[in-house]
Protein backbone atom coordinates (compact mmCIF):
# COMPACT_ATOMS: atom_id res chain seq x y z
CA UNK A 1 0.00 0.00 0.00
CA UNK A 2 1.16 3.47 -0.55
CA UNK A 3 1.91 5.01 2.90
CA UNK A 4 -0.43 7.56 3.96
CA UNK A 5 2.06 10.87 4.40
CA UNK A 6 3.15 9.86 0.82
CA UNK A 7 -0.19 10.43 -0.16
CA UNK A 8 -0.41 13.66 1.38
CA UNK A 9 2.53 14.62 0.11
CA UNK A 10 1.62 14.59 -3.19
CA UNK A 11 -1.63 16.16 -2.91
CA UNK A 12 0.35 18.91 -1.68
CA UNK A 13 2.11 19.13 -4.69
CA UNK A 14 -1.12 18.57 -7.58
CA UNK A 15 -2.68 21.95 -8.77
CA UNK A 16 -6.08 20.93 -9.47
CA UNK A 17 -6.07 23.43 -13.11
CA UNK A 18 -2.86 22.04 -14.13
CA UNK A 19 -4.49 18.31 -14.06
CA UNK A 20 -7.81 18.76 -15.42
CA UNK A 21 -6.37 21.62 -17.55
CA UNK A 22 -4.65 18.48 -19.73
CA UNK A 23 -7.39 17.12 -20.04
CA UNK A 24 -10.23 19.41 -20.41
CA UNK A 25 -9.64 23.16 -22.47
CA UNK A 26 -10.33 25.44 -19.64
CA UNK A 27 -10.73 29.72 -19.61
CA UNK A 28 -10.75 31.91 -16.68
CA UNK A 29 -14.21 32.66 -15.38
CA UNK A 30 -13.83 35.29 -12.54
CA UNK A 31 -11.75 33.24 -9.69
CA UNK A 32 -12.43 29.68 -11.33
CA UNK A 33 -11.91 28.52 -14.55
CA UNK A 34 -14.55 26.92 -16.88
CA UNK A 35 -14.68 24.19 -19.36
CA UNK A 36 -16.99 21.51 -21.21
CA UNK A 37 -17.44 18.60 -19.10
CA UNK A 38 -15.11 15.78 -20.01
CA UNK A 39 -18.12 13.23 -18.51
CA UNK A 40 -21.25 14.27 -20.33
CA UNK A 41 -22.23 15.71 -23.70
CA UNK A 42 -22.99 19.40 -23.40
CA UNK A 43 -23.27 22.49 -25.36
CA UNK A 44 -23.41 24.87 -22.96
CA UNK A 45 -19.83 24.75 -20.41
CA UNK A 46 -21.14 24.30 -17.08
CA UNK A 47 -18.09 22.72 -15.39
CA UNK A 48 -16.05 24.60 -13.33
CA UNK A 49 -12.76 24.33 -11.62
CA UNK A 50 -11.62 26.11 -8.56
CA UNK A 51 -8.27 26.51 -7.95
CA UNK A 52 -8.84 28.07 -4.53
CA UNK A 53 -10.90 25.36 -3.15
CA UNK A 54 -8.53 22.64 -5.51
CA UNK A 55 -11.93 20.90 -6.87
CA UNK A 56 -14.03 20.48 -9.96
CA UNK A 57 -18.06 20.63 -10.13
CA UNK A 58 -20.59 20.30 -13.41
CA UNK A 59 -23.33 21.61 -12.68
CA UNK A 60 -25.03 19.54 -15.24
CA UNK A 61 -24.32 16.06 -14.10
CA UNK A 62 -23.15 16.31 -11.20
CA UNK A 63 -20.12 15.14 -11.46
CA UNK A 64 -17.29 16.89 -8.51
CA UNK A 65 -14.16 15.93 -6.80
CA UNK A 66 -10.39 16.45 -6.48
CA UNK A 67 -7.53 15.99 -8.77
CA UNK A 68 -7.52 12.42 -8.02
CA UNK A 69 -10.75 11.68 -8.29
CA UNK A 70 -10.68 13.01 -11.61
CA UNK A 71 -7.93 11.24 -12.93
CA UNK A 72 -9.97 8.26 -11.24
CA UNK A 73 -13.47 9.11 -13.03
CA UNK A 74 -11.77 10.63 -16.67
CA UNK A 75 -8.73 6.94 -17.07
CA UNK A 76 -10.94 4.73 -15.34
CA UNK A 77 -8.07 3.90 -12.28
CA UNK A 78 -8.65 2.72 -9.05
CA UNK A 79 -7.12 5.31 -6.49
CA UNK A 80 -3.86 3.72 -6.09
CA UNK A 81 -3.29 3.78 -9.87
CA UNK A 82 -4.40 7.46 -10.00
CA UNK A 83 -1.98 8.09 -7.62
CA UNK A 84 1.06 6.76 -9.12
CA UNK A 85 -0.38 8.10 -12.50
CA UNK A 86 0.07 11.79 -10.91
CA UNK A 87 3.19 11.05 -8.98
CA UNK A 88 5.05 9.93 -12.35
CA UNK A 89 3.57 13.26 -13.80
CA UNK A 90 4.72 15.29 -11.22
CA UNK A 91 7.93 13.53 -10.55
CA UNK A 92 6.74 12.64 -7.18
CA UNK A 93 8.30 9.43 -5.00
CA UNK A 94 5.69 8.09 -3.37
CA UNK A 95 6.71 5.74 -0.86
CA UNK A 96 4.77 2.12 0.51
CA UNK A 97 4.39 0.42 3.15
CA UNK A 98 6.04 -2.99 3.88
CA UNK A 99 5.77 -5.64 1.27
CA UNK A 100 4.77 -3.64 -1.71
CA UNK A 101 6.63 -2.30 -4.35
CA UNK A 102 5.53 0.49 -6.86
CA UNK A 103 5.44 0.41 -10.59
CA UNK A 104 7.98 1.69 -12.86
CA UNK A 105 6.24 2.52 -16.10
CA UNK A 106 8.74 4.41 -17.54
CA UNK A 107 12.03 2.54 -16.33
CA UNK A 108 12.47 0.53 -19.74
CA UNK A 109 11.31 3.69 -21.59
CA UNK A 110 14.26 5.91 -20.09
CA UNK A 111 16.91 3.08 -20.33
CA UNK A 112 15.98 1.96 -24.48
CA UNK A 113 16.17 6.09 -24.70
CA UNK A 114 19.96 6.29 -23.31
CA UNK A 115 20.91 2.94 -25.05
CA UNK A 116 19.61 4.61 -28.50
CA UNK A 117 21.69 7.31 -27.97
CA UNK A 118 24.56 5.64 -27.26
CA UNK A 119 24.34 3.94 -30.32
CA UNK A 120 24.12 6.92 -32.49
CA UNK A 121 27.92 7.65 -31.52
CA UNK A 122 28.53 4.49 -33.34
CA UNK A 123 26.81 5.03 -36.37
CA UNK A 124 27.85 7.46 -39.09
CA UNK A 125 24.85 7.26 -41.19
CA UNK A 126 22.78 8.63 -38.58
CA UNK A 127 25.12 11.47 -37.65
CA UNK A 128 25.77 12.44 -41.37
CA UNK A 129 22.27 12.77 -42.00
CA UNK A 130 22.16 15.13 -38.89
CA UNK A 131 25.00 16.67 -39.64
CA UNK A 132 23.47 17.71 -43.02
CA UNK A 133 20.38 18.94 -41.47
CA UNK A 134 22.44 21.29 -39.21
CA UNK A 135 21.79 19.50 -36.38
CA UNK A 136 25.16 18.82 -34.22
CA UNK A 137 26.40 17.34 -31.26
CA UNK A 138 24.78 20.52 -28.65
CA UNK A 139 21.33 20.04 -30.19
CA UNK A 140 21.25 16.60 -29.86
CA UNK A 141 22.76 16.10 -26.66
CA UNK A 142 19.88 18.43 -25.46
CA UNK A 143 16.94 16.67 -27.37
CA UNK A 144 18.35 13.03 -26.88
CA UNK A 145 18.55 12.23 -30.16
CA UNK A 146 19.66 8.79 -31.00
CA UNK A 147 19.27 5.90 -32.98
CA UNK A 148 17.33 2.57 -33.27
CA UNK A 149 19.14 -0.37 -34.71
CA UNK A 150 17.35 -3.60 -36.40
CA UNK A 151 15.13 -5.27 -34.70
CA UNK A 152 16.63 -8.58 -33.32
CA UNK A 153 19.39 -5.97 -31.43
CA UNK A 154 16.74 -4.08 -29.58
CA UNK A 155 14.55 -7.25 -28.40
CA UNK A 156 17.89 -8.88 -27.72
CA UNK A 157 19.15 -6.01 -25.46
CA UNK A 158 15.47 -5.80 -23.70
CA UNK A 159 15.87 -9.63 -22.71
CA UNK A 160 19.17 -9.25 -21.46
CA UNK A 161 18.45 -6.55 -19.25
CA UNK A 162 15.29 -8.53 -18.26
CA UNK A 163 12.70 -5.77 -18.95
CA UNK A 164 9.48 -7.92 -19.53
CA UNK A 165 8.28 -8.63 -23.07
CA UNK A 166 5.06 -7.60 -22.17
CA UNK A 167 5.03 -4.76 -20.40
CA UNK A 168 7.48 -3.97 -23.66
CA UNK A 169 4.31 -4.21 -25.95
CA UNK A 170 1.98 -2.30 -23.69
CA UNK A 171 4.19 0.45 -23.71
CA UNK A 172 4.56 0.60 -27.50
CA UNK A 173 8.68 -0.78 -27.69
CA UNK A 174 7.94 -3.56 -29.22
CA UNK A 175 5.07 -4.79 -31.54
CA UNK A 176 3.46 -8.16 -31.90
CA UNK A 177 2.80 -10.51 -35.36
CA UNK A 178 0.81 -13.53 -35.70
CA UNK A 179 3.99 -15.49 -35.10
CA UNK A 180 6.41 -13.04 -34.20
CA UNK A 181 7.27 -9.97 -31.76
CA UNK A 182 9.29 -7.11 -33.30
CA UNK A 183 10.59 -3.92 -32.05
CA UNK A 184 8.54 -0.77 -32.84
CA UNK A 185 11.85 1.30 -34.25
CA UNK A 186 13.77 0.05 -36.77
CA UNK A 187 16.91 2.01 -38.59
CA UNK A 188 15.93 5.03 -38.06
CA UNK A 189 16.87 8.08 -35.78
CA UNK A 190 15.00 8.45 -32.23
CA UNK A 191 13.70 11.56 -30.86
CA UNK A 192 12.04 11.16 -27.36
CA UNK A 193 8.87 12.73 -26.80
CA UNK A 194 8.61 13.76 -23.10
CA UNK A 195 5.12 14.96 -20.96
CA UNK A 196 4.72 18.07 -19.86
CA UNK A 197 6.74 17.05 -16.84
CA UNK A 198 9.38 15.80 -18.67
CA UNK A 199 9.15 12.07 -18.76
CA UNK A 200 9.67 9.84 -22.02
CA UNK A 201 6.52 8.61 -22.85
CA UNK A 202 7.32 7.45 -26.22
CA UNK A 203 9.35 8.00 -29.45
CA UNK A 204 9.76 9.73 -32.73
CA UNK A 205 11.79 7.86 -35.84
CA UNK A 206 13.11 8.65 -39.18
CA UNK A 207 14.34 6.32 -41.43
CA UNK A 208 17.53 6.36 -42.77
CA UNK A 209 17.59 3.30 -44.79
CA UNK A 210 14.49 4.28 -47.67
CA UNK A 211 11.94 2.91 -45.83
CA UNK A 212 8.59 3.64 -47.34
CA UNK A 213 7.48 5.44 -44.00
CA UNK A 214 9.55 8.18 -43.64
CA UNK A 215 8.67 9.03 -39.87
CA UNK A 216 7.00 7.21 -37.16
CA UNK A 217 5.59 7.77 -34.00
CA UNK A 218 5.15 5.34 -30.90
CA UNK A 219 1.43 3.87 -30.82
CA UNK A 220 -1.55 4.84 -28.47
CA UNK A 221 -0.57 3.46 -25.45
CA UNK A 222 -1.45 4.32 -21.34
CA UNK A 223 1.33 6.54 -21.62
CA UNK A 224 1.66 8.58 -25.19
CA UNK A 225 -1.33 10.19 -26.69
CA UNK A 226 0.16 12.23 -29.59
CA UNK A 227 -3.48 13.95 -29.88
CA UNK A 228 -2.48 15.39 -26.27
CA UNK A 229 1.00 15.89 -27.04
CA UNK A 230 3.52 18.26 -28.25
CA UNK A 231 7.09 17.67 -29.93
CA UNK A 232 9.45 19.68 -27.13
CA UNK A 233 6.50 21.12 -25.31
CA UNK A 234 8.85 20.81 -21.40
CA UNK A 235 12.00 22.06 -22.82
CA UNK A 236 9.97 24.95 -24.56
CA UNK A 237 7.52 25.37 -21.38
CA UNK A 238 9.50 27.76 -19.47
CA UNK A 239 10.16 30.37 -22.69
CA UNK A 240 6.76 29.51 -23.68
CA UNK A 241 4.89 31.37 -20.28
CA UNK A 242 7.87 33.87 -20.30
CA UNK A 243 7.25 35.41 -23.87
CA UNK A 244 3.36 34.72 -24.39
CA UNK A 245 3.92 32.77 -27.61
CA UNK A 246 4.23 29.42 -29.38
CA UNK A 247 5.39 28.44 -32.63
CA UNK A 248 3.81 25.39 -33.76
CA UNK A 249 5.55 23.60 -36.67
CA UNK A 250 5.09 20.15 -38.10
CA UNK A 251 8.62 18.35 -37.70
CA UNK A 252 10.69 17.89 -35.08
CA UNK A 253 14.11 19.25 -37.25
CA UNK A 254 11.79 22.13 -37.42
CA UNK A 255 12.00 22.33 -33.83
CA UNK A 256 15.36 21.51 -33.05
CA UNK A 257 16.48 23.75 -35.59
CA UNK A 258 14.01 26.64 -34.27
CA UNK A 259 15.65 26.30 -31.00
CA UNK A 260 19.04 26.33 -32.40
CA UNK A 261 18.58 29.77 -34.10
CA UNK A 262 17.04 31.01 -30.57
CA UNK A 263 13.29 30.65 -31.42
CA UNK A 264 12.66 28.81 -27.78
CA UNK A 265 8.77 28.16 -28.27
CA UNK A 266 8.72 26.18 -31.14
CA UNK A 267 6.82 23.05 -30.49
CA UNK A 268 5.50 20.58 -33.51
CA UNK A 269 2.49 18.46 -33.61
CA UNK A 270 3.00 14.31 -33.87
CA UNK A 271 2.55 13.88 -37.73
CA UNK A 272 -1.25 14.19 -37.10
CA UNK A 273 -2.99 17.67 -37.23
CA UNK A 274 -3.89 20.23 -34.46
CA UNK A 275 -7.06 19.01 -32.77
CA UNK A 276 -9.35 19.70 -30.08
CA UNK A 277 -7.31 17.68 -27.32
CA UNK A 278 -4.56 19.85 -27.74
CA UNK A 279 -5.91 23.44 -26.94
CA UNK A 280 -5.62 22.59 -23.02
CA UNK A 281 -1.79 22.06 -23.39
CA UNK A 282 -1.85 25.11 -25.71
CA UNK A 283 -4.20 27.33 -23.16
CA UNK A 284 -1.97 27.16 -20.94
CA UNK A 285 0.32 30.60 -19.78
CA UNK A 286 -2.13 31.93 -22.01
CA UNK A 287 0.33 32.35 -25.78
CA UNK A 288 -0.06 33.86 -28.64
CA UNK A 289 -0.11 31.08 -31.50
CA UNK A 290 1.64 30.86 -34.10
CA UNK A 291 1.30 28.14 -36.94
CA UNK A 292 4.09 27.60 -38.84
CA UNK A 293 3.32 25.20 -42.03
CA UNK A 294 4.92 24.10 -45.12
CA UNK A 295 3.51 25.41 -48.63
CA UNK A 296 2.51 22.47 -49.77
CA UNK A 297 -1.06 21.34 -50.17
CA UNK A 298 -1.00 19.65 -47.42
CA UNK A 299 0.44 22.21 -45.08
CA UNK A 300 -1.70 24.78 -46.40
CA UNK A 301 -4.83 22.48 -45.56
CA UNK A 302 -3.62 21.73 -41.78
CA UNK A 303 -3.06 25.03 -41.15
CA UNK A 304 -6.38 26.14 -42.54
CA UNK A 305 -8.36 23.55 -40.29
CA UNK A 306 -5.95 24.71 -37.40
CA UNK A 307 -7.02 28.30 -37.60
CA UNK A 308 -10.32 27.35 -37.73
CA UNK A 309 -10.28 25.77 -34.82
CA UNK A 310 -7.98 28.09 -32.87
CA UNK A 311 -9.65 31.30 -33.77
CA UNK A 312 -13.36 29.67 -32.81
CA UNK A 313 -11.93 28.85 -29.15
CA UNK A 314 -10.61 32.23 -28.52
CA UNK A 315 -7.19 31.92 -29.74
CA UNK A 316 -5.08 35.05 -30.55
CA UNK A 317 -2.55 34.54 -33.15
CA UNK A 318 -1.56 33.93 -37.08
CA UNK A 319 -0.71 31.72 -39.55
CA UNK A 320 3.16 31.47 -40.77
CA UNK A 321 3.11 29.53 -44.12
CA UNK A 322 6.95 28.83 -46.11
CA UNK A 323 6.55 29.07 -49.91
CA UNK A 324 9.35 27.96 -52.57
CA UNK A 325 9.85 24.60 -50.83
CA UNK A 326 11.52 25.89 -47.93
CA UNK A 327 10.43 25.09 -44.02
CA UNK A 328 12.03 26.64 -40.95
CA UNK A 329 14.69 24.16 -40.75
CA UNK A 330 16.40 24.82 -44.17
CA UNK A 331 15.81 28.29 -43.52
CA UNK A 332 17.72 28.29 -40.00
CA UNK A 333 20.40 26.24 -41.86
CA UNK A 334 20.61 28.73 -44.52
CA UNK A 335 20.87 31.69 -42.06
CA UNK A 336 17.70 33.25 -42.85
CA UNK A 337 17.13 34.29 -39.60
CA UNK A 338 16.13 37.43 -39.69
CA UNK A 339 13.51 36.94 -42.07
CA UNK A 340 12.00 34.11 -39.76
CA UNK A 341 11.63 36.97 -37.13
CA UNK A 342 9.96 39.43 -39.67
CA UNK A 343 7.28 36.40 -40.56
CA UNK A 344 6.76 34.95 -37.48
CA UNK A 345 5.97 38.91 -36.02
CA UNK A 346 3.79 39.54 -39.37
CA UNK A 347 1.88 36.52 -39.57
CA UNK A 348 -1.58 36.92 -40.82
CA UNK A 349 -4.10 36.61 -38.56
CA UNK A 350 -6.10 33.13 -38.00
CA UNK A 351 -9.77 34.82 -39.26
CA UNK A 352 -8.20 36.51 -42.27
CA UNK A 353 -6.03 33.72 -43.09
CA UNK A 354 -9.36 31.18 -43.17
CA UNK A 355 -11.49 34.27 -44.99
CA UNK A 356 -9.08 34.73 -47.52
CA UNK A 357 -8.37 30.35 -48.16
CA UNK A 358 -12.55 30.39 -47.98
CA UNK A 359 -13.02 33.35 -50.65
CA UNK A 360 -9.89 31.71 -52.97
CA UNK A 361 -11.89 28.69 -53.57
CA UNK A 362 -15.21 30.54 -55.38
CA UNK A 363 -14.53 32.51 -58.68
CA UNK A 364 -15.62 35.93 -56.93
CA UNK A 365 -16.65 37.60 -59.95
CA UNK A 366 -19.50 35.23 -60.95
CA UNK A 367 -22.75 36.19 -58.89
CA UNK A 368 -23.71 32.95 -58.17
CA UNK A 369 -20.41 31.76 -56.58
CA UNK A 370 -19.87 34.76 -54.59
CA UNK A 371 -23.04 34.53 -52.82
CA UNK A 372 -21.78 30.77 -52.22
CA UNK A 373 -18.33 31.81 -50.83
CA UNK A 374 -20.23 34.82 -48.95
CA UNK A 375 -22.79 32.37 -47.19
CA UNK A 376 -19.53 29.74 -46.06
CA UNK A 377 -17.90 33.08 -44.86
CA UNK A 378 -21.19 33.43 -43.13
CA UNK A 379 -20.90 30.31 -41.73
CA UNK A 380 -17.65 30.72 -40.23
CA UNK A 381 -18.34 33.19 -38.88
CA UNK A 382 -20.56 32.23 -36.58
CA UNK A 383 -18.44 29.81 -34.71
CA UNK A 384 -16.38 33.18 -33.26
CA UNK A 385 -17.84 34.97 -30.34
CA UNK A 386 -20.33 38.29 -31.14
CA UNK A 387 -17.63 40.44 -31.08
CA UNK A 388 -15.88 39.35 -33.53
CA UNK A 389 -18.82 38.31 -35.68
CA UNK A 390 -19.31 42.19 -35.98
CA UNK A 391 -15.81 42.96 -36.42
CA UNK A 392 -15.13 40.51 -39.72
CA UNK A 393 -18.54 40.72 -41.01
CA UNK A 394 -17.11 44.08 -42.63
CA UNK A 395 -13.92 42.47 -43.32
CA UNK A 396 -15.90 39.79 -44.90
CA UNK A 397 -18.15 41.88 -46.84
CA UNK A 398 -15.17 44.42 -48.55
CA UNK A 399 -13.64 40.98 -49.49
CA UNK A 400 -16.84 40.34 -51.68
CA UNK A 401 -17.39 43.65 -52.60
CA UNK A 402 -20.47 43.67 -50.96
CA UNK A 403 -22.61 46.22 -48.43
CA UNK A 404 -22.28 45.06 -44.95
CA UNK A 405 -26.05 45.11 -44.45
CA UNK A 406 -26.18 41.88 -46.69
CA UNK A 407 -24.45 39.82 -44.67
CA UNK A 408 -27.01 38.35 -41.62
CA UNK A 409 -25.74 37.06 -38.44
CA UNK A 410 -28.23 35.99 -35.91
CA UNK A 411 -26.22 35.30 -32.73
CA UNK A 412 -27.10 32.33 -31.12
CA UNK A 413 -28.92 32.98 -28.00
CA UNK A 414 -26.65 33.02 -24.77
CA UNK A 415 -27.18 31.05 -21.97
CA UNK A 416 -28.65 32.14 -18.75
CA UNK A 417 -26.22 32.00 -15.91
CA UNK A 418 -26.74 29.45 -12.97
CA UNK A 419 -27.81 32.03 -10.59
CA UNK A 420 -29.92 33.71 -12.98
CA UNK A 421 -32.83 31.09 -11.77
CA UNK A 422 -31.98 31.34 -7.98
CA UNK A 423 -34.75 32.48 -5.93
CA UNK A 424 -33.60 34.61 -2.79
CA UNK A 425 -34.42 32.29 -0.47
CA UNK A 426 -31.97 29.40 -2.24
CA UNK A 427 -29.21 31.75 -2.79
CA UNK A 428 -29.38 33.01 1.23
CA UNK A 429 -29.24 28.86 2.16
CA UNK A 430 -26.23 28.81 -0.35
CA UNK A 431 -24.18 31.75 1.18
CA UNK A 432 -25.13 30.07 4.79
CA UNK A 433 -23.94 26.60 3.45
CA UNK A 434 -21.14 28.34 2.14
CA UNK A 435 -20.10 30.15 5.12
CA UNK A 436 -19.71 27.09 7.18
CA UNK A 437 -17.62 25.54 4.71
CA UNK A 438 -15.20 28.44 4.40
CA UNK A 439 -15.19 29.88 7.64
CA UNK A 440 -15.48 27.14 10.43
CA UNK A 441 -14.81 29.73 12.51
CA UNK A 442 -18.21 30.96 12.32
CA UNK A 443 -20.07 26.97 12.80
CA UNK A 444 -20.92 27.57 16.72
CA UNK A 445 -23.13 30.94 15.16
CA UNK A 446 -24.30 28.68 13.16
CA UNK A 447 -25.18 25.83 14.95
CA UNK A 448 -26.61 27.08 18.14
CA UNK A 449 -29.04 29.87 15.98
CA UNK A 450 -30.75 26.99 13.86
CA UNK A 451 -31.34 23.84 12.75
CA UNK A 452 -30.83 22.24 9.53
CA UNK A 453 -34.66 21.34 9.55
CA UNK A 454 -35.05 25.43 9.38
CA UNK A 455 -33.91 25.08 5.79
CA UNK A 456 -36.40 24.96 2.80
CA UNK A 457 -34.19 24.36 -0.33
CA UNK A 458 -30.69 22.79 1.31
CA UNK A 459 -31.56 21.27 4.82
CA UNK A 460 -29.75 18.23 3.69
CA UNK A 461 -26.45 19.82 2.44
CA UNK A 462 -26.44 21.88 5.86
CA UNK A 463 -27.16 18.54 7.71
CA UNK A 464 -24.07 16.90 5.77
CA UNK A 465 -21.67 20.01 6.20
CA UNK A 466 -22.31 19.98 10.36
CA UNK A 467 -21.16 16.01 10.02
CA UNK A 468 -18.24 17.02 7.78
CA UNK A 469 -18.91 15.39 4.68
CA UNK A 470 -18.17 17.53 2.28
CA UNK A 471 -18.01 15.22 -1.22
CA UNK A 472 -21.71 15.36 -1.67
CA UNK A 473 -21.97 16.93 -5.32
CA UNK A 474 -24.71 19.03 -3.95
CA UNK A 475 -22.14 20.74 -1.66
CA UNK A 476 -19.41 20.71 -4.29
CA UNK A 477 -22.47 22.55 -6.50
CA UNK A 478 -22.60 25.13 -3.80
CA UNK A 479 -18.91 25.62 -3.38
CA UNK A 480 -18.37 26.13 -6.98
CA UNK A 481 -21.16 28.88 -7.40
CA UNK A 482 -19.43 32.07 -7.12
CA UNK A 483 -23.06 34.22 -7.47
CA UNK A 484 -23.48 33.09 -3.46
CA UNK A 485 -20.64 34.22 -1.82
CA UNK A 486 -19.86 33.28 2.00
CA UNK A 487 -21.06 36.25 4.52
CA UNK A 488 -17.67 37.83 4.41
CA UNK A 489 -17.97 38.64 8.67
CA UNK A 490 -19.17 37.62 11.93
CA UNK A 491 -21.64 40.73 12.00
CA UNK A 492 -22.82 40.02 8.51
CA UNK A 493 -23.06 36.53 9.27
CA UNK A 494 -25.00 37.61 12.62
CA UNK A 495 -27.06 40.44 10.91
CA UNK A 496 -28.15 37.87 8.38
CA UNK A 497 -29.18 35.06 10.99
CA UNK A 498 -31.35 37.67 12.81
CA UNK A 499 -33.15 38.80 9.25
CA UNK A 500 -33.96 34.87 8.79
CA UNK A 501 -34.91 33.79 11.86
CA UNK A 502 -37.04 37.25 12.66
CA UNK A 503 -38.73 36.07 9.43
CA UNK A 504 -38.87 32.67 10.43
CA UNK A 505 -40.28 33.07 13.52
CA UNK A 506 -42.93 35.33 12.64
CA UNK A 507 -44.34 33.22 10.15
CA UNK A 508 -44.48 30.13 12.98
CA UNK A 509 -46.22 32.64 14.86
CA UNK A 510 -48.71 33.12 11.82
CA UNK A 511 -48.95 29.82 11.80
CA UNK A 512 -49.71 27.98 15.40
CA UNK A 513 -52.84 30.53 15.63
CA UNK A 514 -54.73 28.30 13.49
CA UNK A 515 -53.25 25.11 14.85
CA UNK A 516 -56.65 23.13 15.89
CA UNK A 517 -54.57 20.63 17.28
CA UNK A 518 -52.76 21.81 19.68
CA UNK A 519 -53.90 22.12 23.10
CA UNK A 520 -54.60 25.64 24.94
CA UNK A 521 -51.84 25.27 27.28
CA UNK A 522 -49.64 24.09 24.33
CA UNK A 523 -50.59 26.83 21.83
CA UNK A 524 -50.34 30.04 24.43
CA UNK A 525 -46.42 28.36 25.55
CA UNK A 526 -45.41 28.63 21.56
CA UNK A 527 -47.38 32.19 20.92
CA UNK A 528 -45.73 33.46 24.05
CA UNK A 529 -42.08 31.72 23.12
CA UNK A 530 -42.13 33.07 19.54
CA UNK A 531 -42.98 36.83 20.54
CA UNK A 532 -40.43 36.82 22.74
CA UNK A 533 -37.75 35.72 20.58
CA UNK A 534 -39.18 38.04 17.85
CA UNK A 535 -38.75 40.88 20.69
CA UNK A 536 -35.10 39.81 21.44
CA UNK A 537 -34.83 39.54 17.31
CA UNK A 538 -35.82 42.79 16.79
CA UNK A 539 -33.73 44.26 19.37
CA UNK A 540 -30.14 42.67 17.36
CA UNK A 541 -29.89 39.81 19.68
CA UNK A 542 -29.49 36.68 18.04
CA UNK A 543 -31.58 33.92 19.92
CA UNK A 544 -30.77 30.68 20.57
CA UNK A 545 -32.44 27.63 18.45
CA UNK A 546 -34.87 25.23 20.57
CA UNK A 547 -36.22 22.37 19.11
Amino acid sequence: MIAADSIEGLKARLDIVDVVGSYVELRKAGSNFKGACPFHDEKTPSFIVSPQKQIYHCFGCGAGGDSIKFIMEHDKLSYPEALEKLASQYNYTLTYTQGTTPKTDTKMIDALNLWYQSLLEKHPQAKKYLQDRGIYAASVERFGIGYAPASKETLAYLQSHLFNINEAIELGLVGKGENNIYARFIERITFPIYATNGTVVGFGGRTISGHTAKYVNSPQTKLFNKSRLLYAYHQARDAIYKKKEIIVTEGYLDVIMLHKAGFNTAVATLGTALTPEHLPLLRKGDPRIIMAYDGDNAGVAAALKAAKLLSASGFDGGVVIFSQGYDPADMVKNGHIEELNTLFRSAQPFIEFTLHHILQQYRLTHPKEREQAMHEGIGYLKTLSPLLQEEYKSYLASQLGLSPSLLKINPSPSAHSHSATTAYGDAWERSLIKTAVEHPEHLNMIVDSLSSSLLLHHSRELSMVLQGNLDDPAIMSILMDESNPPFHSAEHLRDNLIFFLRNYYEKALKKVKFQQELSLDKKSFLIRSYRHKIEKLKRGELVPYEG
